[in-house]
């Protein structure tokens, strides 16, 4: 059965609604990209695209697997700590959580042709990445005045008009986010080195998605005579899916000191299945129209001693997904041996973003295509060495397919080369951007507004071998 209302996605504020289930949103949030990478890629913010030798730059462009000269293996660890203040009608709710996982672990192998052959070398490169980590959560405390359960469900709908009550006031309101799970990527990679000038390389990759929202909201209400409504409304959705996309690229060495790069990262097809639990219609009243289907909804009024508490029941809906596909343009300055700096700009049309089958999403595909614009972003890195230390630093700017703030975020990073066998590297990246949640369903009652702050620190392990 496909779910005919709509529900809060915690990243963007598109159709936000506490009290339903959105594809639009999901579309989204599925398409989205934390930047995750080794300690060195996320130091230079992710500007690899015309440098190569990084096996997350690889998933930027193929074409960086070629620059490696030696087989070798890389490993990270990440920590977050992400902070949201939320506001509402005067009142702030500040958050804070931690998380620590593993975001990187991957290999290449790097086989040298030994011909006259003018393909110089043939790279095989195997990695997994972090793509996006749902963990987060948030509160929301406040009160618009305005009441969105106003109605006594063990009353209101008898055919006695002269008992009806209606709790118009509102005494607080509070509503609680929790997401968890995350969204992956295995992907192969295979490049070549043509000549002394040029590097091209193919990836094929395979998304996992497994994300969990928990959304509570609670209304304290009275009627102006002293009765009382507390309405609890909690939600669950769990999404899994898979997914498998491809990509290419390629890198010119147009002289010693400058590269240029070009890719393209096709759409990423997903198959996703979802669980939800609805509030089971003929546990309120059989053949009687009620606006609180979507959830776990409790109703305690003062006035009467029999409360009102639903019965769930679990629902199931298999859909599919096509991303918007990146086009990366990169170009490189290497100072010799001395540092380099490095540029990406990056296009994704979202207008190919689809939800199939079409048939049973023709209101949302066509809401994606009224309200999202294609973006661009740009990412600029730079590394610097002394002696057997190396500086890093970088800044990006993402724009945001809807109507949320544009992303910016700057990083900073070192490494340390042991020996030529041996690196550590470590990098800190810090996101700051505002954000809105409507996680009350009525137009006059304005959104809660967040304001969102993210610090990673980074490490990873690089081995030569």
């Amino acid at each position: 059965m496909k779910k005919i209302l709509l529900f809060p996605i915690l990243i963007f504020s598109f159709s936000l609604y506490a009290q339903s289930l959105s594809y639009t949103d999901q579309a989204i949030l599925f398409s989205s990209d934390d930047g995750y990478g080794t300690a060195r890629f996320s130091s230079m913010s992710g500007a690899f695209g015309a440098l190569g030798g990084d096996m997350s730059a690889a998933d930027v462009n193929p074409a960086g697997l070629a620059v490696f000269n030696n087989s070798g293996f890389s490993t990270t660890l990440g920590y977050r700590d992400t902070s949201i203040r939320s506001t509402f009608y005067g009142s702030s709710v500040n958050n804070s959580d931690d998380y620590f996982r593993l975001t990187q672990a991957g290999a290449v192998m790097v086989f040298p042709t030994y011909s006259n052959s003018d393909f110089k070398k043939v790279t095989l490169g195997f990695n997994y990445n972090l793509i996006k980590d749902f963990n987060q959560n948030y509160a929301v405390r406040g009160n618009s005045g305005i009441a969105y359960y106003v109605d006594d469900p063990n009353l209101n709908f008898d055919d006695d008009d002269t008992n009806n009550i209606y709790y118009t006031n509102v005494d607080s309101q509070f509503f609680r986010n929790y997401t968890s799970g995350y969204n992956d990527r295995f992907s192969m990679t295979i490049g070549t080195q043509y000549k002394d000038n040029l590097y091209l390389g193919a990836s094929v990759a395979f998304q996992n998605i497994n994300f969990y929202q928990n959304a509570y909201t609670e209304e304290l209400n009275n009627d102006g005579n002293g009765n009382l409504l507390d309405a609890f409304n909690n939600q669950y959705l769990s999404t899994n899916g898979n997914g498998f996309n491809f990509g290419l690229g390629a890198i010119y060495k147009a002289n010693q000191n400058l590269r240029l790069g070009i890719s393209y990262q096709s759409p990423i097809w997903y198959n996703i299945s979802e669980r939800f639990t609805i509030t089971d219609p003929d546990s309120i009243y059989p053949d009687t129209p009620y606006p609180w289907v979507d959830g776990e909804l409790d109703v305690i009024v003062s006035n009467n001693n029999q409360a009102y508490l639903n019965e769930t029941i679990p629902n199931y809906f298999d859909y599919s997904l096509n991303t918007p596909g990146k086009l990366t343009g990169s170009l490189s300055y290497i100072f010799g041996q001395k540092g380099l700096i490095s540029f990406d700009y990056t296009y994704r049309d979202y207008n190919n973003l689809k939800l199939k089958p079409s048939s049973f999403f023709i209101d949302e595909n066509e809401d994606l295509s009224r309200n999202l614009s294609n973006t661009s972003s740009f990412k600029i890195g730079t590394e610097w060495r002394l002696n057997i230390i190396s500086l890093r630093g970088g800044y990006r700017y993402l724009e945001t397919p809807d109507l949320s703030d544009n992303i910016t975020g700057y990083s900073l990073g070192f490494g340390i080369k042991f020996t030529n066998r041996l690196r550590f590297d470590f990098a800190f990246d810090n996101t700051s951007y505002t954000d809105q949640y409507k996680f009350i369903g009525i137009d006059e009652v304005e959104p809660a507004q967040l304001e969102i702050d993210t610090k990673r620190f980074t490490s990873s392990l690089v081995f030569n071998f």
